[in-house]
């Protein structure tokens, strides 16, 4: 906020929770940075070039491209520097979301103060950090234009250590401290040219946490005692499955900042998680259990709970850290361990349906569901373990996705719920492989949530082959619709005829985070956000209702690989 004190009504209550450290600094520490070498990521043209950041002169400044995220401008101060304090003098051009960062080498980077809801003019900082360089990282524009600064300046002192000021008594410190990712911080940026649906992020983010606490209200549960939670399921065959409870894991970390309770959540989910093994592989969780939380039908896993639960707890390391109750990252590694064991077939390198699967059954074995390829999980379990296995993991099922909608949908590049054959020419499945002889081969209630996940690792990381899929389906979905959200059927055919008619946020919902990767589907992506925002939770279905809110996560900036 810059020191200064400004009216957001209900967004600004929200995004309260959201700003770290921002001060008017009154460091003593003398002025580092004029005229020191500057480099920046574009310029908007001659006449705005970086060093117009350091010049001394507020009739000068760097402007970067238009119209583009993310964008950041460097300097360097020549040797290590403590930095006690950063002022930053904006044009119209500012920033919405943006980051403070040092560095001793220009190429690793330590935050030391990041917000969600700059509103421009000057932002006076008081930091602390050291490092070679500094940088301004913007990641979400205050305007449509680029970004601009009149003046960037650092003030430290080389070689020492920052000065220690007393804040003033208009500082305040966020319920938030301590987190390492609050919601709204916006700390990854997307891939560029990734589109979020139109509006401040601070609106954007008072929308979901509206959603998340009327989905919290509906499911959340604390229903059978011994410190659990449980994501309770009245749509699902049993009142506790494991991809609902991978679903809470997920959706409670990214809420930390926005929701004081969320790490209590999280660990009484994660002690569900722990105390309802599998019978086959203790490190995952069994996938079914029934109103007095026992687990039944088998107590075997299901892979897609475990996927997000191992996801989940990445995500709780990085949030948390794992020096409390749980040691968050060891049990992570545990589980992910466990499902390169028990979830891939050795044989394929692609995924199993759950741990029960298994050699004596071959149509089973060698069948997969396509809404558990979910390459940014497959990333984050690489860069958790350290294992390259997770990259040959992950390139099966990217070029799986590639075949099937190249030689089964080359005109609507949909997926089907199943797929058999995968150790010699997968197809769809034929019949029932798992649910449902009539739809195991078609687009439904699994492969409804493929755009999502699809969309999500391409949005993050601009991977051409995720980037390629998602937009395939955009197109098709755009054009069968005209443009109309209402007309989102539940379900297709792989050639893109209607099973039945529409409304079920399942299938509606993940749409949106495939519009996002396309650069002109602004208006069919606000389309889509003002479908979720008519679309009450519907407390029957956890189902549709846990997609929606990851998805408005997603497109809204907020989903991070950690």
């Amino acid at each position: 906020m810059g020191g200064r004190t400004t009216a957001l009504g209900a967004a600004g209550l929200v995004l309260g929770l959201l700003v770290a450290g921002t001060t008017i600094a009154v460091a003593a520490d003398p002025l580092v940075s004029r005229g020191k070498a500057v480099t920046a990521s574009s310029v908007e043209g001659s006449g705005f070039e970086a060093g117009k950041a350091v010049d001394g002169s507020t009739s000068t400044r760097w402007a970067s491209a238009e119209g583009h995220d993310p964008e950041w401008l460097r300097v360097d101060l020549g040797t290590a520097h403590a930095v006690s304090r950063v002022k930053l003098n904006w044009e119209a051009a500012y920033a919405r979301s943006y980051r403070v960062q040092t560095s001793p080498d220009g190429s690793s980077w330590t935050d030391v103060y990041s917000t969600a809801s700059g509103d421009g003019g000057t932002d006076d900082l008081t930091v602390s950090g050291s490092g070679r360089y500094v940088r301004v990282y913007g990641t979400a524009r205050g305007t449509t234009y680029g970004y601009s600064l009149w003046e960037l300046e650092v003030y430290g002192v080389s070689g020492g250590t920052p000065t220690t000021t007393t804040p003033p008594t208009t500082t305040t410190t966020p319920p938030s401290n301590g987190l390492g990712y609050p919601f709204g911080s916006r700390q990854t940026p997307y891939a560029a040219g990734i589109l979020r649906p139109s509006g401040s992020t601070s609106a954007l983010d008072a929308k979901i946490v509206d959603f998340y606490q009327r989905w919290k209200a509906a499911f959340v549960k604390q229903n059978c005692g011994n410190g659990w939670y449980g994501i309770y399921s009245p749509d699902a065959d049993h009142a506790y499955v494991a991809e609902a409870q991978g679903y809470g894991m997920v959706i409670t970390a990214q809420m930390a900042g926005a929701d004081p309770d969320a790490k209590k959540i999280f660990d009484g989910l994660l002690k569900f998680k722990l105390d309802h093994p599998s019978i086959y592989n203790p490190d995952l969780l069994a996938s079914e259990q029934d109103e007095n939380c026992r687990s039944v039908n088998g107590s075997d896993s299901a892979t897609d709970g475990d996927m997000d639960t191992a996801y989940g707890l990445l995500l709780a390391d990085r949030q948390w850290g794992s020096t409390g109750t749980y040691n968050y990252k060891q049990i992570a590694i545990r589980n992910i361990n466990a499902i390169k064991k028990s979830l891939v077939n050795p044989n394929t390198n692609l995924l199993l349906m759950g741990d029960w699967s298994n050699s004596g059954n071959s149509r089973q074995y060698y069948g997969s569901r396509s809404s558990d390829w979910m390459s940014d999980h497959f990333r984050a379990f690489r860069k958790a373990t350290g294992d390259a296995a997770w990259d040959t993991i992950r390139a099966k099922h990217q070029d799986l996705i590639a075949t099937l909608q190249s030689k089964y949908a080359p005109n609507t590049g949909l997926l089907p719920d199943f797929v058999q054959d995968t150790n010699s020419t997968p197809k769809p499945a034929v019949g029932k492989l798992l649910e449902r002889d009539d739809t195991d081969g078609k687009y439904w209630y699994n492969a409804c949530r493929d755009p999502w996940r699809i969309g999500a690792d391409a949005a993050l990381t601009g991977d051409a082959k995720s980037l390629a899929a998602a937009r395939k389906m955009n197109s098709w979905i755009k054009g069968k619709t005209g443009g109309d959200p209402n007309r989102i059927a539940t379900g297709y055919t792989l050639s893109g005829t209607q099973i039945q008619s529409g409304g079920d946020a399942a299938f509606f919902a993940p749409f949106a985070v495939a519009a996002s990767t396309d650069p002109g589907s602004q208006a069919w992506l606000d389309a889509l956000w003002a479908k979720m925002l008519s679309t009450p939770v519907d407390t029957n279905t956890y189902f549709g209702a846990s997609i929606q809110l990851q998805v408005m996560i997603t497109v809204s900036g907020n989903h991070w690989i950690p």
